[in-house]
């Protein structure tokens, strides 16, 4: 059974930083890709970033140089680093992954940014 849990959500002001984390089990994080995804109110769900099994990471446009994804082996979680925030950031964010060819999804972790 795959399970994925993000946490570190929260309210934060333009320019200022979080740390989601998206805690896995059934899976080893290290075996797959991962992606995070974000979906704002009246908006369908958007792909932000993806880290495959070796490592590499891609982002969508509007957050490269401010967003990095990793992973932690040793924790079983990937994680997204978000820095200098803008209000345009706030939404759901999930962590997904693919395993066997069925789609598994966490719960999302709100992020507000708000001055």
């Amino acid at each position: 059974q795959v399970q994925l849990v993000e946490s570190g959500g929260g309210l934060v002001q333009p320019g200022g930083s979080l740390r989601l984390s998206c805690a896995a089990s059934g899976i080893i994080v290290s075996s797959y890709s991962m992606d995070w995804y974000r979906q704002a109110p009246g908006n369908e769900r958007e792909w932000v970033a993806r880290i495959f099994s070796d490592g590499s990471t891609n982002y969508v446009d509007s957050v490269k140089e401010r967003f990095t994804m990793s992973r932690d082996n040793a924790k079983n979680t990937v994680d997204l680093q978000m820095n200098s925030l803008k209000l345009e950031d706030t939404a759901v964010y999930y962590c997904k992954v693919t395993r066997w060819g069925r789609i598994y999804w966490g719960q999302g972790t709100q992020v507000i940014v708000s001055s």
